[in-house]
């Protein structure tokens, strides 16, 4: 089948493996920061990742285009955006105070599935598992979201073109 738009592969590219690795680090460490270190930061960190995981082929070429790291201004902006969101969707107002991470930064508890499971496997003793493990699970969400969104619009294109048949069909039959 030919595609406009190739749909979203199943499995996450290399260089977004490598992105992550990099970049994961300091966005638990923001995250942490910007919520205060309330609990809920690993799975903000985690729904940022899966943002970026959604939109990773646009941000690639668009960054190929611009000659200039798009990818890491997304993730700071979703992380914002994502945190704004956290915040108003708490039940009683969030009194955040910023204050810079302590210079020997202790990761906070595993608060993700990733981070939980990663100590009872026996391929997970490398570091760099737990990353892998993080930036897989956030790009089988985002391709679940890529599923559902398509179904969405096949639905609403099948509905609009068998409205619009009835509408062509009524005006012919009462033409006649």
């Amino acid at each position: 089948m030919a595609y406009l738009f190739p749909p979203m592969d199943d499995e996450p590219p290399a260089d977004y493996l490598a992105f992550v690795a990099d970049r994961l680090e300091p966005l638990h460490r923001e995250a942490w920061r910007l919520c205060g270190g309330d609990r809920s930061a690993g799975s903000l960190a985690m729904d940022v990742l899966t943002d970026l995981a959604g939109h990773w082929r646009r941000l690639v070429w668009e960054g190929r285009l611009r000659r200039r790291d798009v990818r890491g201004d997304y993730l700071t902006h979703r992380l914002a955006k994502r945190t704004a969101q956290w915040r108003e969707d708490q039940i009683y107002p969030v009194e955040v105070t910023v204050v810079p991470p302590p210079k020997t930064y202790a990761r906070p508890a595993p608060t993700t599935v990733a981070q939980q499971l990663a100590p009872l496997l026996p391929t997970t003793v490398r570091d760099e598992a737990g990353v892998v493990a993080e930036a897989e699970i956030a790009w089988v969400h985002a391709y679940r979201r890529h599923i559902w969104h398509r179904y969405a619009r096949i639905c609403g294109g099948g509905i609009l073109l068998v409205g619009g048949m009835i509408q062509v069909m009524s005006q012919a039959s009462g033409a006649g």
